[in-house]
């Protein structure tokens, strides 16, 4: 799963994406409302965290703007803890959440773990297929209940495609969600990952469809 990143304070921003890559996330940052309007216009992302007050272009207004082009990925804001009128403001203009300003950053993580579930129509925090079980509160995984160790990019590619049961993803679509930007990206190694995967939870848990990708069955 890949998120932005949208701050312009640089330790906030470092600690951010540090515990985002922790917890299993590709993470891209901005430290302006100019470079992550650009990067929304190229890359594809599970969820944005964004914050508000951000030089050259302020967060209302990219919020504003994302959401009349029909930018559907959750957004969680950043606000000041005083400033109500900002949360306000941001939920009327399509922000999916909010967190006041300073922060607990395993509040942010559940809240953002939140709103990609409701994004691709998740509502238990585990998420299951026979035995494989993937519980993204822990970055954990494990099949009839003996705990399977992945690399941080197999973890990315099961997690995107438990969080899409039931639909086909393409190559092409698991390279954009498992790659932060500046990574050198190869849609054939999703291959390699695939086949380690089917190793370690079990052959007949990811189908391949031929000429259109992978699918987990619902």
């Amino acid at each position: 799963m890949r998120i932005l990143v949208v701050e312009d304070e640089a330790a906030l921003s470092r600690q951010l994406a540090s515990a985002l890559a922790d917890a299993g996330y590709a993470v891209d940052c901005a430290t302006d409302g100019e470079r992550a309007d650009e990067l929304v216009e190229i890359e594809q992302y599970d969820a944005i965290i964004l914050d508000l007050g951000l030089p050259k272009i302020d967060g209302l207004t990219l919020l504003r703007r994302w959401r009349e082009a029909g930018m559907s990925s959750p957004v969680l804001i950043l606000t000041a803890r005083a400033s109500w009128h900002e949360k306000v403001q941001g939920i009327d203009v399509g922000a999916d959440d909010y967190v006041a300003k300073p922060f607990r950053m395993e509040e942010v993580l559940a809240r953002l773990r939140a709103l990609i579930r409701r994004a691709s129509g998740q509502l238990n925090p585990e998420l299951r297929c026979g035995p494989l079980v993937l519980d993204a509160r822990l970055s954990k995984v494990t099949v009839d209940g003996n705990s399977v160790r992945l690399t941080s990019h197999e973890f990315r590619v099961l997690s995107y495609l438990m969080h899409h049961r039931g639909r086909v993803v393409s190559q092409a679509e698991l390279t954009e969600h498992i790659y932060a930007q500046d990574f050198n990206r190869d849609s054939n190694t999703v291959e390699v990952f695939i086949a380690r995967l089917r190793r370690k939870v079990g052959a007949g848990i990811i189908e391949t469809v031929r000429g259109l990708g992978y699918r987990i069955a619902s």
